[in-house]
């Protein structure tokens, strides 16, 4: 078993605004976001970290450092990066459904299938590359504890496709900025989700 403190990183100005649409666009954490990250520091002094990982987008990365107290031990994975959302990208979601009505049904409707803002990612990709990443945490980490710090749409599709949800219901998930998402990886229980936006 491998147990994982998986963290959404702290605001950023696109949370601040609106919240505009940030999948790849790298930007840095607000003052605001920071002391979120200070914040979990403090609630995660409790644990020790065998390894931490990190989405490579300056915001979880700086997310991470903060949170774990150790910048030097934060490892980036390309696996942990935001959802490509596309043509969505930088905008609010009022703004793009105006756009294109029917990329957002798609989305909503079998996000499996259709591109995120149409030239996105879909959800199966997204999972195909975080079930990448978290199978090989297990097979090399068992019996270790792990700090992730990914995003909003990557945790919440992982989140969504372990408990067996269809993936479109993903958005019913609310995980907060910098808040504790606590869970367990198992060989042969599987997953389980023992806290959420603590």
């Amino acid at each position: 078993m491998i147990t994982i403190c998986l963290l959404r990183h702290g605001e950023t100005a696109f949370n601040a605004d609106g919240n505009k649409y940030c999948g790849r666009t790298d930007i840095e954490l607000t003052d605001k976001g920071i002391q979120q990250a200070n914040r979990m520091n403090e609630l995660l002094k409790d644990y020790s970290f065998d390894y931490i990982f990190s989405s490579p987008l300056k915001r979880a990365r700086n997310t991470a450092a903060i949170a774990s107290g150790d910048e030097s031990r934060v490892q980036t994975d390309e696996r942990l990066i935001e959802v490509d959302f596309g043509n969505w990208e930088g905008k609010r979601s009022e703004e793009f459904i105006a756009e294109d009505p029917a990329s957002w049904e798609n989305w909503l409707s079998n996000p499996e299938e259709h591109a995120a803002g149409r030239t996105g990612e879909t959800a199966t990709q997204v999972i195909e590359r975080l079930s990448s990443f978290y199978n090989e945490l297990l097979e090399k980490y068992d019996g270790k504890t792990v700090l992730v710090v990914g995003h909003n749409g990557v945790n919440r599709l992982f989140m969504s496709n372990q408990l067996g949800m269809p993936l479109k219901n993903y958005r019913k998930i609310v995980q907060e900025n910098s808040a504790l998402t606590l869970i367990t990886l198992d060989k042969h229980k599987g997953f389980n989700l023992l806290k959420l936006n603590a």
